[in-house]
């Protein structure tokens, strides 16, 4: 009896046991296997943490706390519990049995809610009737140690990944590398005497501060630890020779070197006054940094009295909102293009700001190999330090400005194996000579570290939160990674985020934006020309003895004024009537598009099946 055959009293249970049969078998032969279509292979985790995972021996108990009831009302929220729940898992699942993963849901006034205080998980009351909400991780290790991420931001998605692998390395048992610090700026937190409070570093600072044992060096030091694994120089103002030496030795003997050298310091608190032109230049301290005589040993040239200007790749400076914004070309924004693909320290970054930056190049007979990290564009020249000092103003620094075709550059990777910059000394661990190759990055500007030109600090219920528009800190944390030798973590900084934006949308509001700026600053300088005449007469009419030739100017105005609005009213209107007239497209295909296609395939293959066959 063929299955055609059998009643449907009997076919149908069977035709069902076979459906559950057919699920199970799959759910077991397939356990593990996907296929991630996403267009930035977001459900994939990058070669960095599987790298992590499979070198991690230690056994790691995460513990997601996730606040599902209170989450009801919060769909973005909600969405993003999932993305976060499900990259947790697939770490937990190719840890190769060395994490283990427990979700929670602290409900209220339940022992899970007060383990995740207990733990150092922040409470958001962001719930229905401000509820408080847990949304974090807590990761322990066979030893005792403890890591805790508070809150997932979604905000902060782009180093989602990131974030959770710096948490496994943590608790993996590797120690953290020695990162010693000897600053020319007030990069780390400050004591305030006067009001006796601390004040925060640099954003950049505490970033660093949670993969680096960070150790800051006093001014002035003589000697280098045996144990640091990565020197960080900022801003190295007139070092002593014995400071100078310490640092030649420590390069020598193979130690790694991060140098952030500046012509114009703008965070430098030496240049705080008005600069006063003299005789000899400019007056007040000095706000240049260069080891002179550690780079003249290792051939390096770097002219601490020159700012490179760039007029393509000038940013956009905005002092007045009512004035358009102007191009500062000693303000710099650098894009994919000018930032080397070849090194892993800048490869995966598409921005970068910097700001009164110097240029660094080989000197005759250098012992060094310089491999540029990030560079100006050929539309590019260099200008006296004293005279940007001066300046301020973005249209005079513009002037006299003459493109050599030369593309400078602004950061770059040194590799060989120089002579000591000091061969007067001697003693019985003094170096001569580098053993091996030395490694270096220097970097020609100290204002790339500083907040102002990357992040946007904001308070998220008592956590100070970082929103970065910049890759700044990005390329200070990856040049650190790959200098002390943690490799792993480079490739996961800001991988592309779960929100895709509308790009056509974008670029539809900025041709729009282009093509009809001109009409709107122009409405607006009659608009401003205008309230000014209005307000003269206006004050005249006002007064008891002024004519109804007065009185007839101020209606006049009036009709004049509320013309001009009209016209920028319509201006806007046009400039969002594309995108309306886009987003109703979009609908449409949505609404009837696809239903129809559906359609006409379902008759094309109904006809398919019915037609006359020989």
């Amino acid at each position: 009896m063929t299955l055609r055959r059998l009643p449907p009293a009997l076919f149908l249970p069977l035709l069902a046991v076979a459906f559950v049969a057919l699920v199970f078998a799959s759910g077991l032969l397939l356990r593990g296997a996907r296929v991630d279509l996403t267009a930035n292979r977001l459900y994939t985790l990058s070669a960095g943490t599987e790298h992590i995972l499979a070198a991690n021996r230690e056994p790691i108990r995460l513990k997601l706390y996730v606040s599902d009831a209170a989450m009801r009302d919060l769909p973005t929220l909600r969405a993003y519990s999932r993305r976060v729940r499900e990259l947790v898992e697939d770490i937990a699942a190719r840890s190769h049995g060395t994490i283990t993963l427990e979700t929670i849901d602290p409900l209220p006034y339940s022992e899970a809610e007060d383990g995740a205080s207990a733990a150092g998980l922040q409470a958001v009351p962001v719930g229905a009737g401000g509820q408080p909400v847990f949304f974090g991780l807590v990761g322990t290790n066979a030893h005792g140690g403890q890591v805790t991420e508070p809150f997932f931001d979604p905000t902060k998605e782009v180093f989602l990944e990131y974030d959770i692998a710096r948490l496994v390395v943590s608790l993996s048992g590797r120690h953290k590398p020695v990162l010693a610090v000897l600053s020319g700026l007030p990069s780390g937190p400050t004591f305030d005497p006067q009001s006796g409070q601390v004040h925060d570093g640099w954003a950049i600072d505490s970033e660093l501060a949670k993969s680096y044992e960070l150790r800051r060096l006093q001014p002035g030091p003589t000697s280098i630890g045996e144990d640091v694994d990565l020197l960080l120089l900022i801003h190295p103002k007139n070092l002593s020779d014995d400071t100078q030496y310490a640092i030649d030795q420590f390069v020598l003997r193979g130690g790694r070197l991060l140098v952030f050298v500046d012509p114009l310091a703008e965070s430098d608190p030496g240049g705080q006054n008005t600069p006063q032109l003299g005789p000899g230049g400019v007056l007040t301290p000095s706000v240049s940094s260069s080891p002179e005589r550690l780079f003249k040993a290792w051939g390096i040239a770097f002219d601490p009295r020159k700012v490179v200007r760039d007029a393509q790749n000038a940013l956009q400076i905005q002092n007045d909102p009512h004035v358009r914004p102007v191009s500062n070309p000693v303000m710099i924004g650098l894009s994919k293009e000018s930032l080397s693909q070849e090194d892993t320290v800048s490869a995966e970054l598409d921005s970068l700001n910097l700001s009164t930056t110097g240029a660094l190049a080989l000197a005759p007979g250098s012992p060094m190999t310089m491999l540029p990290i990030a560079r100006s564009s050929g539309n590019a020249d260099l200008i006296e330090t004293d005279r940007v000092r001066l300046q301020s103003d973005p249209v005079q620094l513009a002037e006299g400005f003459h493109a050599t075709g030369k593309s400078y550059v602004f950061a770059a990777r040194f590799i060989g194996k120089p002579d000591s910059a000091f061969p007067e000394r001697a003693g019985g661990k003094h170096l001569a000579h580098a053993n091996a190759p030395v490694n270096m990055i220097v970097v020609a500007d100290t204002d790339v570290m500083t907040d102002r030109l990357w992040v946007r600090a904001q308070d998220f219920f008592g956590r100070k939160l970082f929103d970065a528009f910049a890759k700044n800190g990005d390329f200070i944390a990856n040049a650190a990674d790959n200098l002390a030798g943690t490799q792993d973590l480079i490739g996961l900084r800001a991988r592309p985020g779960f929100r895709r934006p509308f790009t056509r949308v974008e670029h539809m509001r900025q041709r729009a934006d282009q093509s009809l700026r001109g009409k709107q600053d122009e409405l607006q300088a009659q608009l401003k020309t205008l309230e000014s005449h209005l307000a003269e007469v206006h004050a005249a009419a006002d007064d008891p003895r002024a004519s109804a030739l007065q009185r007839e100017q101020v209606l006049e105005f009036g009709r004049q004024r509320q013309r001009i609005r009209s016209e920028l009213r319509q201006v806007q209107a046009q400039l969002n009537a594309s995108i309306d007239r886009l987003g109703a497209t979009l609908k449409l295909i949505d609404i009837l598009g696809v239903p129809l296609l559906l359609t006409l395939v379902a008759l094309g293959t109904a006809w398919w099946r019915r037609r006359p066959r020989a």
